[in-house]
């Protein structure tokens, strides 16, 4: 459930810190005092869009953190290890929104985690409905998903729907391969072309650099003899450097040796001499080597030439020409030999719709076996909720193609007055009648709906005082097995709750501030005479007779 939930900043609220308990929490609270701030910051929780205009005036931030205990927390556990993140320590999940006028962020665990994600496990966390929220009721796909969670099929429907998409993949790539084949003679002719002029360049990823290096010597080698020869001259030539340095050698030994003391200043002068000679052996070595080949000049060129314009056609680099040639290649061989590849494509095919349609069988014959028992025991619900007459049908409707969902779409019929026909619930006008029919179908479902928080955010509006009382029972009966929390104008239903939560709105310092407090006792009786509309001895005496 959720243990704690910390608003600071956001519209009237400067600082709350709600700590919840199990069961049913009802919420209330006169028009403007702030209640709608707590959906407000589930809604955040749950990784809906934030809006500046929430930060309360004078701030540059607001934040909200839910703090929830999870018994079961492994379809949680699983999103976050594939997004990286650790699992939850005991049960424990922490998620925080701070919406700043610079950046938002977002963090689960202390973890910073993209929007997506905290969107798609807010989803198993919290079930929010207020007025208007009842699009997932009217979804024809989440109806069968209802379906199938109360007729337990949601492991045979998940098997269907991996076979639906492998089946799914292979048709589309059937189809591909179909559409490929009308290609004309010139697409495998230009392929086959492709092919054929890359594989004539003989090419090696690493050999450019090479050829390149190899190219700029022999284009230069002109020079490069000219530049040879003359240092060479200068070492080995008539008056050369090496001659005179060794003169130069001869008469230091003969310094030193009338005078010791110049032994140091000398010292350096053989290695000069030494490694001079060296070069001059080098620089004779390197011009007998260096040849002027004007016909290995024009084939390096040709060869750069080979380079830059199958880079120019197929690719920055020569990696790129060569994975060029890897996918012309494939598709190819895929189009000279789609005959043998269509066969084997079109039995894989056909073996996976046969999967899909004996999977898809199973489902239908449960799913039709279950649906009016479902519908049965949503007319129950409706019947306590003030439908005396109503009518309720589950209707499926086969398909002619399967789809992700299974063989046949679901619609959820409805008939408030006896003597009309039943019409799709999205038909349904009245707000007042389609909050309690999504109260009724959570009251069907609530075994064996997993989600551990629902909110139902004045549902009960446009329902007078007999139906308020059902709607609160119905809320403490979903109560027994989720933590639920209502937000509520009506005293039938807040009395009914295991706790009762009281939102004021206060002056402070020119500043108006909205709060958050348990009432007990005299404070809770005293908020049930003020939802009544008054005082008085008899609203008090009805407000105590709502709390028994």
């Amino acid at each position: 459930m959720l243990t704690q939930l910390k608003i600071q900043n956001l519209a009237l609220v400067d600082q709350l810190d709600w700590e919840m308990g199990p069961g049913l929490l009802g919420v209330t609270g006169e028009t403007g005092a702030g209640k709608s701030v707590i959906t407000g910051a589930l809604k955040l929780v749950l990784g809906e869009r934030a809006e500046k205009s929430l930060i309360r005036t004078g701030e540059t931030s607001c934040s909200v953190e839910a703090v929830f205990q999870l018994p079961h927390p492994e379809s949680i556990d699983t999103a976050l290890e594939e997004s990286g993140l650790n699992a939850c320590e005991d049960g424990l999940l922490i998620v925080k929104r701070i919406i700043a006028n610079s950046s938002n962020r977002q963090f689960i665990n202390n973890s910073p985690v993209t929007l997506s994600l905290l969107k798609s496990l807010g989803e198993h966390l919290v079930d929010l409905h207020g007025p208007h929220d009842h699009q997932g009721l009217l979804s024809a796909e989440r109806q069968l998903s209802m379906l199938d969670a109360y007729a337990g099929l949601l492991d045979l429907s998940a098997d269907y729907r991996a076979q639906w998409k492998l089946w799914k993949e292979k048709k589309d790539e059937l189809e591909e391969l179909r559409n490929a084949e009308r290609a004309g003679a010139q697409e495998i002719e230009l392929l086959r072309f492709q092919v054929d002029e890359i594989d004539a360049a003989d090419l090696k990823p690493d050999e450019e650099e090479e050829i390149e290096a190899r190219y700029k010597r022999a284009s230069n080698s002109t020079r490069l003899l000219q530049v040879a020869g003359e240092a060479s001259q200068i070492l080995a030539g008539e008056g050369n450097v090496v001659d005179r340095l060794s003169e130069l050698q001869r008469l230091s030994h003969e310094l030193q040796k009338h005078d010791p003391e110049t032994e140091d200043m000398l010292a350096g002068l053989d290695s000069v001499v030494v490694e001079l000679r060296e070069l001059e052996a080098g620089l004779e070595d390197y011009v007998s080597e260096l040849e002027i080949d004007p016909a290995e000049e024009r084939e390096l060129a040709e060869r750069i030439n080979t380079f830059e314009t199958l880079k120019r056609k197929y690719g920055s680099t020569l990696a790129d020409v060569l994975d060029h040639r890897a996918e012309a290649a494939l598709s190819l061989h895929t189009m000279e030999n789609r005959g043998e590849v269509l066969d084997t494509l079109e039995a894989e095919v056909r073996d996976l719709r046969a999967n899909v349609n004996d999977l898809g069988a199973k489902l239908s014959s449960k799913r039709k076996k279950l649906a009016p028992k479902l519908a049965k025991e949503i007319v129950k619900h409706l019947v306590d909720l003030g439908f005396k007459q109503s009518l309720f049908e589950i209707q499926l409707e086969r398909l002619v193609e399967p789809a992700a969902s299974g063989l046949e779409r679901t619609e959820f019929m409805f008939g408030p007055n006896p003597g009309e026909p039943l019409k799709p619930l999205r038909g349904v006008a009245s707000s007042g009648e389609i909050s309690r029919v999504m109260l009724a179908v959570k009251s069907a479902l609530a075994s064996q709906d997993a989600t551990p928080l629902m909110v139902f955010d004045e549902i009960d509006a446009n329902v007078g005082g007999e139906i308020a009382r059902a709607v609160g029972q119905k809320m403490a009966a979903l109560g027994e097995t989720h933590q639920v929390v209502a937000i509520t104008h009506f005293p039938q239903v807040a009395a009914v709750a295991d706790q009762h939560f009281l939102v004021s709105k206060d002056v402070e310092e020119g500043r108006t501030m909205s709060r958050l407090a348990p009432v007990t006792g005299e404070a809770r009786l005293d908020e049930l005479v003020r939802m009544l509309g008054g005082g008085g001895d008899e609203a008090r005496k009805m407000a105590k007779s709502l709390l028994k």
